[in-house]
């Protein structure tokens, strides 16, 4: 098996705003992956993965908090097994609204 980039991009934060940065409809295996080099001294960010598990709503299905400047910039989620359609979400809560490349990778 191989990985394959879903999607990917950057997202420059809108404090507050929980911004959807890719919605897949294929069953599989997912990884989610945020660069946070720009995080500074009061920022705040939030990621998100949601599953759709009965085919009509998402549940959140995992969720990391990072503050401050980050020792390790590299923020990779656990593979998350989808089951119709994921959701992969960025918020900035504090601070100034930062950029961070990211990518979606699926096996």
């Amino acid at each position: 098996m191989t990985w394959t980039v879903d999607n990917s991009g950057s997202q420059t934060a809108t404090i507050g705003t929980e911004h959807v940065l890719d919605s897949p409809t294929t069953s599989a295996t997912y990884v989610f992956s945020v660069d946070t080099k720009n995080l500074a001294l009061g920022d705040l960010l939030e990621l998100r993965v949601y599953d759709m598990v009965d085919g009509t709503n998402y549940a959140q299905v995992w969720k990391a908090t990072f503050q401050h400047a980050q020792v390790n910039n590299g923020k990779v989620s656990p593979p998350i097994a989808v089951t119709t359609q994921a959701k992969f979400t960025l918020k900035q809560t504090a601070g100034t609204g930062r950029a961070f490349p990211w990518s979606v990778r699926r096996i």
